[in-house]
């Protein structure tokens, strides 16, 4: 099915660097809501999360925003960027 990776920091640290094929959608208090405008995906699409490494709590955050708005198949991708980059996968900007 589905698979739909989101990039919640900002427009700016986003367009600076970001995994390929991320959907950015900031961090925001109704973040589930937004997510929900923007992108109009079944529940159980599969849904993966990330900020800037594991000591950012935004993709944690988020993804439980997520699943108590009704998706069942969130999860959080904890290493985020940084961990990304250590693993040698590459990163694209939008600048």
């Amino acid at each position: 099915g589905n698979f739909v990776l989101v990039d919640v920091l900002s427009q700016e640290k986003y367009a600076a660097r970001h995994v390929p094929g991320a959907k950015n959608i900031p961090e925001t208090p109704d973040f589930a809501k937004t997510f929900e405008a923007v992108l109009q995906v079944p529940k159980d699409t599969q849904i993966a999360v990330y900020c800037t490494s594991s000591t950012c709590q935004a993709s944690v955050r988020t993804a439980d925003a997520l699943e108590k708005a009704g998706y069942t198949n969130v999860l959080h991708y904890k290493d985020g960027i940084a961990g990304w980059q250590q693993a040698g996968l590459p990163l694209e900007s939008s600048n």
